[in-house]
């Protein structure tokens, strides 16, 4: 079997196996040693990582809890373990050797990257507008969807606040003065879309396949704003352009570098399984590297909201308000729990907790889409207090092809509004998440805060945080209830 090539997951030294297992624990461990070393040494003792991690990433989050310089070393001792680990490889070649992935940077760049870019022919959106259940929303119509939202609990009011801000700034929406790089251009989470018809410049960094930027540039050139595009050689434009992030990073870099800022540097790729990891891994050492080299840089994350974070005493209120009213839910809840031997239905959070802890984590997405995810909350944690602008916000529980292809998943959301869990498309999600990022970058997020509370401002979890139940606890129900929803 040939072996993997650009940024790789190390081989472990006894079997010289290429183990996401062993690599997860070792990453988790290296992240708790100085602040939890009991913590580290479960993590490193676990002998069934795919199962077992939960509870090692739930306890990276406990620590931090009261504690702003332990979450702050949790985040920087992460990076610095998993950067330590990873490799990159040349060639396939079995006596090809891996090199530490920070030395890869040294690479001479033998093929740069030019600038094609593609002019929109449109006018730029002079408003923000909301795509929802089929309808453009705009104004008053935006205002109260919002309402809704935070009266049903899908997102903190903090939020709800952000956007209105936006609907009274639509000078903001084009981000005048900077690039924005979209790092995974066609992700269904990310900005660029939107933020094209805003009449923003965006430089898109997707794989070098024709019919993915076929379909940017036909975007682009149906906006109002300006696309920037990374070519290699000459001929027809989406034949030669886009760069492939695991193996082509020195040159990416080299492009990115060379950009006219203000940058903001966004990361929204994704992958499946290993895949995933890795191609975040490769993103974080380009963060780093940028970083390093510009000092007019700013970062862009989504979090996902199927992990675990801490969250505001409100929060915990509204939960346990929900668990106490409705009565069929009072009525057939002690009956589940009981036949369950209380696993289902467990409440969200123990009463009074301030804060909370919601854990959100869905199994079947597994470790190394939690550690890829958990890398980035570590990067926005650790960039703050070097001084970069970040915008991370949570995202919401959305539809998109990846969730919708895994079957389980896509019977737990269809079945989700059950249980006070709001779903939503990717054209609400993404449209409201540019919002959320055009906010940051123009009004800013504020002083620095315990890392918990940063990435709790302006949550839009879909119900999760406020929801009855602890989401796992419900999920088999919102499975089998869902089943039917999600063939239709």
């Amino acid at each position: 079997m040939a072996e993997p090539t650009g940024v790789v997951v190390p081989a472990v030294s006894e079997s010289g196996r290429r183990s996401t297992s062993a690599l997860g624990r070792a990453v988790v461990a290296g992240a708790l040693t100085a602040t939890d070393p009991a913590g580290a040494r479960a993590a490193q003792r676990e002998t069934d990582w795919r199962r077992g991690y939960p509870v090692h990433f739930k306890r990276m989050v406990e620590v931090g809890f009261d504690d702003e310089a332990a979450a702050v070393r949790i985040a920087r001792d992460g990076l610095a373990s998993l950067h330590d680990q990873m490799r990159y490889r040349d060639s396939a070649d079995a006596d090809a050797a891996d090199v530490p992935l920070g030395e890869v940077f040294d690479n001479e760049v033998s093929d740069p990257l030019v600038t094609s870019l593609v002019e929109g022919r449109n006018q730029p959106e002079a408003e923000f507008s909301l795509p929802y259940k089929g309808e453009r929303l705009r104004g008053d119509g935006v205002r109260r969807q919002l309402d809704a939202w935070v009266r049903e609990g899908a997102m903190e009011p903090s939020a709800a606040d952000a956007v209105r801000e936006v609907l009274d700034h639509p000078e903001w929406l084009a981000l005048p003065g900077r690039t924005m790089v979209t790092l995974g251009a066609t992700a269904e989470m990310g900005p660029l879309q939107a933020l094209l018809r805003w009449g923003a410049t965006v430089a898109a960094v997707d794989l070098p396949q024709p019919e993915i930027w076929r379909r940017l540039v036909d975007l682009a050139r149906s906006s109002g704003g300006r696309l920037m595009v990374p070519t290699h050689s000459e001929g027809l434009l989406v034949e030669r352009a886009g760069a492939d992030l695991l193996h082509d990073l020195p040159t990416v870099a080299e492009w990115v570098r060379g950009l006219r800022g203000p940058l903001v540097l966004g990361n929204y790729v994704y992958a499946d399984g290993e895949a995933n990891l890795r191609v975040s891994t490769a993103v974080d050492a380009l963060t780093a590297h940028v970083a390093g080299a510009r000092d007019d840089l700013a970062l862009a994350f989504l979090a996902t909201p199927t992990d675990v974070y801490g969250v505001p005493a409100e929060a915990v209120t509204f939960s346990a308000q929900s668990y106490d009213s409705g009565r069929v839910a009072r009525l057939v809840r002690p009956a589940v729990r009981t036949i369950s031997g209380g696993r289902l239905l467990k409440r969200n959070y123990a009463p009074g907790s301030n804060p909370g802890l919601a854990d959100s984590m869905v199994l079947q997405q597994g470790p190394n889409y939690i550690l890829a995810k958990r890398l980035q909350r570590w990067r926005a944690t650790a960039a703050r207090r070097d001084g970069l602008e970040v915008s991370l916000n949570v995202a919401p529980p959305t539809r998109t092809r990846s969730v919708m292809k895994n079957r389980a998943l896509a019977a737990a959301y269809a079945g989700a509004y059950r249980f006070g869990v709001d779903v939503f498309s990717p054209a609400t999600s993404n449209t409201l998440m540019a919002a959320l990022l055009v906010h940051d970058l123009n009004a800013g997020t504020g002083p620095l805060r315990d890392p918990w509370r940063e990435e709790a401002d302006k949550a839009v979890h879909g119900g999760l945080w406020r929801g009855p139940y602890e989401p796992r606890s419900a999920l088999g129900i919102a499975v089998v209830l869902g089943m039917g929803r999600a063939k239709s």
